[in-house]
């Protein structure tokens, strides 16, 4: 089983560098994937409200732990707060029902996953909500601040409900704002990141912060081409790319791993997903090699400042990286 290094955060709580990310991962088979991820020896599960998942993602964490293939303090759980319950009052309760759905006491990492607040729609009456407040095409947004919401889950952090706190999709402008604020420093930035959107500024900046940045989408328009995106079909794929399988070769790795060992060597934690056993096996296995210095400075060198994961590439009128 490969032995996975932590990030030591900036509360001294450590984070696996390696997780399993939950996005897209079907209701019929999360739990299986989740317990067989445990198994293969994932300890990180980075989830979200909105991925509509979370209770199967419990199932497989407690029967994992009732099997005894880990306890509950091996694992480091991730979720998300979503749009629509930034309200202060709604923060609290929301967090309560999605530790009820992994059936655990308390979040390792608990994040904002966008900084836009929506109007807050019930979870009896539609969950997880999504973006519109109609189910369908009606935008409303609500008046939390950004402040008011991070404060409320400063108060989650200060109850115990959860260990660390999170931004996610925060620009360079927006955590220098959370800094004026904030009682507790963010642990942890969650970014989309992979060779084509380096945003080395907004790396820079957060190191000299001291705050953790974890890359989704690791292996850029590969993560987006399931959802018919014309701008991911349009883009070279990463994994496909001559200059990543020529390291690759040169390693005896997967161009998945190059990839993937291109971020964690510069000290950024990733959350790939595979249904494939094997590959589940080899994503977990990308701190065993090191690339050479001029490898990773030509694998930057593939920067395009090409973000996929925009709520205006799905249709969404609400442009926040622009």
């Amino acid at each position: 089983m490969a032995s996975i290094p932590n990030i030591k955060l900036n509360n001294g709580k450590e984070m696996p560098i390696v997780g399993f990310g939950l996005w897209k991962v079907n209701n019929d088979t999360c739990a299986d994937q989740v317990y067989n991820a445990i198994k293969t020896g994932y300890r990180l599960f980075d989830g979200a409200c909105d991925y509509g998942n979370e209770q199967e993602c419990g199932d497989g964490v407690k029967r994992a732990i009732d099997e005894g293939i880990v306890k509950r303090e091996d694992l480091f759980i991730v979720s998300k707060l979503w749009n629509s319950f930034h309200d202060k009052e709604r923060v609290a309760p929301i967090c309560k029902k999605q530790l009820a759905d992994w059936k655990v006491d308390y979040f390792d990492l608990y994040i904002i996953h966008f900084p836009i607040a929506l109007k807050y729609v019930d979870p009896s009456e539609r969950y997880p909500p999504g973006f519109f407040v109609d189910g369908d095409s009606k935008l409303e947004f609500s008046k939390a601040s950004l402040e008011e919401t991070y404060h409320a889950m400063e108060e989650l952090y200060d109850q115990g409900l959860i260990k660390s706190i999170g931004i996610s999709n925060y620009a360079g402008a927006l955590v220098l704002d959370v800094m004026r604020y904030a009682k507790h420093v963010p642990q942890t930035l969650q970014i989309e990141h992979h060779p084509y959107l380096v945003q080395e500024d907004l790396l820079d900046l957060c190191k000299k912060r001291d705050i953790a940045i974890t890359a989704y989408s690791s292996f850029g328009p590969s993560s987006f081409l399931e959802l018919n995106m014309q701008r991911a079909h349009d883009t070279p794929l990463l994994l496909e790319h001559d200059l990543i399988n020529s390291i690759a070769k040169a390693h005896n790795k997967t161009a998945a791993q190059v990839l993937l060992r291109w971020a964690t060597q510069r000290g950024i934690a990733v959350i790939p997903k595979s249904n494939n056993q094997s590959r589940l096996a080899q994503n977990l296995d990308v701190c065993s090699f090191d690339l050479s210095k001029e490898e990773i400075e030509k694998i930057s060198g593939l920067d395009k400042d090409l973000r996929f994961n925009s709520p205006t590439n799905y249709g969404i009128d609400i442009p926040i990286f622009s």
